[in-house]
């Protein structure tokens, strides 16, 4: 099981109120909504592993090189001139650092690579596995990973995490028309406000599912847009030709990279605290309680 982190602790901070905070009135809301859905996850699912997917590098200055705007409403406006900041609510940015020292002395694998985003992390280690993979997302950019062949599937929570949406092909297929691999093309074409994509301008999502169910993928719309002879309209011809620059280097941003070097770690879900003393300084100090109680009892059955 891969945890797409930052996604899960986002989800909650928004889903428990901030009336959740520690002896000092220091809200530590998303820090045991986010240990409440590892619990969850865990009693529900039992997976052998399960690794913490971090996010060294929010926005890769590499990605942003080939497409600038590439998250570029979310840096933070006071660091502009130094490296960029996610815009993060006011009471949750000190709380990430918490998140990080619970998981690590709980022993629970938490992984990271600069210059990479979880998701590119979520991507390598879903290459490498030998089994079955889960992984549990609020991000749709991460359904390209969906591979029924594979026993790859998207675990998407609609409300906390225990309603699950499970994102296999079918449902890809039912909800977009297309499959994992596809699903990058689709989002590359159509556009992506939230990560600062701007698409092809005139082809939405429905356009886009039609001409990967006509071209096969990307690089068959590209050839047909080169073929008089296709079947595409002056319209998306013309369009197509247009974005030709974007449509160059999208695919690399959107695809999830598959080979980040990743550090060495065992990612067995521990049975016992790696670092019992550290723990309890860290729940006394933040009023962690009942949230850690209940993930070391989940973790110990």
């Amino acid at each position: 099981m891969l945890l797409d982190t930052a996604s899960l602790y986002f989800r909650a901070y928004f889903g428990v109120p901030d009336s959740v905070r520690a002896p000092d009135g220091t809200p530590v809301n998303a820090v045991r909504g986010l240990l409440d859905f590892i619990a969850r996850l865990v009693q529900d699912h039992r997976p052998d592993d399960l690794v913490a997917c971090w996010d060294n590098d929010w926005r890769p200055q590499w990605r942003v090189d080939l497409i600038p705007s590439y998250k570029a409403h979310r840096v933070a406006e006071e660091t502009e001139s130094g490296p960029d900041e996610e815009e993060t609510p006011d009471t949750l940015a000190p709380q990430v650092p918490v998140i990080a020292d619970v998981l690590d002395a709980l022993g629970i694998a938490r992984i990271g690579a600069d210059g990479y985003e979880a998701d590119d992390v979520i991507g390598t280690l879903t290459a490498r596995a030998a089994g079955p993979v889960d992984i549990v997302t609020g991000d749709r950019d991460l359904f390209q990973l969906v591979d029924d062949a594979r026993a790859r599937r998207v675990l998407y929570p609609l409300k906390g995490v225990g309603t699950l949406q499970t994102t296999d092909e079918a449902w890809l297929r039912g909800k977009y028309g297309v499959d994992g691999p596809g699903y990058a093309d689709l989002a590359l074409l159509r556009g992506d406000p939230s990560d600062g994509l701007p698409g092809v301008p005139g082809i939405g999502e429905k356009t886009a599912a039609k001409l990967l169910e006509a071209y096969g993928d990307l690089a068959g719309i590209i050839a047909a847009a080169a073929d008089p002879r296709s079947k595409l309209t002056p319209a998306q011809r013309r369009r197509l030709d247009e974005a030709a620059d974007y449509l160059a280097v999208a695919p690399k941003v959107v695809r999830v990279a598959a080979d980040v070097p990743l550090p060495a770690f065992d990612p067995a879900l521990p049975s016992e605290p790696l670092d019992p003393a550290t723990l309890e300084e860290l729940a006394r100090q933040w009023g962690l309680g009942g949230a850690l109680q209940r993930l070391l009892t989940v973790l110990r059955t």
